[in-house]
């Protein structure tokens, strides 16, 4: 380079050599994430460009010469009737654990930055709210099925205080297991909205809330004029974030109900994952899983539309 640097002073460098080490200092750094985007390649992109292939073939991996029958295993996958109530079931799981997930998140980030409350009561309360971030959905699964069994404390207290007559059985009854299913998931996720939402809080300045003292507002004023809006970008970008993360969950609901009981918590995760597994239907399978991804898909393009208009 040295070389070429002193015939350009003497101007005798021809223009295909500063082209050549202009072209190569531009290329050099794309050598370093060279081994990550091959990565990505590998393990998302390769394998999601596979799945709509297989959306799209008679048998895909059953077979060895696949037929191409274009949208036919789509208008197969519409005509089930289990799938609309997958949908439906992964809706309402959704929507309920994310609004679920705000409100109680909120409530617990108000009362963690309130000034009227102990430290040391709440250093034990900080402690307390964020146990359930620390497990596993396995151990979450494990823990509330225990909990919520027939013979589990829950049925104990409320038949020691009258509410029931007998054991409610929460995850076998078609009547209770989606419920109890959204509940459990709500208070396994409510950790990452108190947690985001308590650093919003202590980052809104406290002359606004003198101001509005001053002003005569009360406590729910100030709640509905001054925090709300300042979390808003916050909130919007967690909820978007947590639709797409529920919507997609599966360890939860296989460990708890695996679907059942009759398709009760069938979720559009656990709907896909039987077809291929249990039922070998992989090209079913697959326009499932586009299905999904679509949907996914279009929560993400809100968000990234969302982190557009606040940047």
């Amino acid at each position: 380079m040295a070389n070429v640097t002193r015939l350009a002073a003497s101007g005798r460098a021809p223009d295909s050599a500063f082209a050549f080490y202009r072209y190569r200092e531009r290329a050099f750094p794309y050598l370093y994430v060279a081994p990550a985007i091959a990565l990505l390649f590998l393990l998302m992109l390769f394998p999601m460009v596979t799945v709509f292939r297989y959306a799209t073939l008679d048998r895909p991996i059953m077979s060895k010469t696949p037929a191409f029958v274009g949208l036919a295993n789509f208008r197969a996958l519409f005509a089930d009737p289990v799938f609309w109530l997958s949908i439906g079931n992964t809706l309402y799981f959704t929507i309920m654990s994310v609004a679920f997930h705000l409100v109680v998140g909120l409530a617990f980030a108000l009362m963690l930055n309130s000034k009227r409350v102990n430290r040391t009561v709440m250093s034990v309360l900080r402690v307390l709210f964020i146990l359930p971030w620390l497990f596993t959905a396995v151990i979450i699964a494990i823990i509330w099925r225990l909990i919520l069994d027939p013979s589990g404390i829950v049925n104990s207290i409320l038949m020691s205080l009258g509410i029931v007559d007998f054991r409610v059985e929460w995850f076998s009854s078609p009547a209770t297991a989606l419920h109890a299913l959204t509940f459990v998931n709500i208070w396994a996720g409510y950790p990452l909205y108190m947690v985001t939402l308590l650093a919003g809080l202590q980052g809104i300045p406290d002359e606004l809330y003198e101001a509005a003292t001053i002003d005569g507002a009360n406590a729910r004023q100030q709640l509905w004029n001054i925090t709300i809006p300042q979390l808003k970008p916050i909130i919007v970008s967690i909820a978007l974030l947590d639709f797409i993360w529920t919507m997609q969950v599966f360890p939860l609901v296989w460990m708890t109900t695996a679907g059942g009981p009759i398709h009760a918590t069938e979720m559009m995760s656990i709907y896909t994952y039987k077809l291929a597994f249990s039922r070998f239907q992989f090209s079913l399978a697959s326009a499932s899983a586009v299905v999904l991804f679509v949907l996914s898909m279009s929560m993400t393009y809100f968000y990234i539309k969302h982190q557009k208009s606040v940047s």
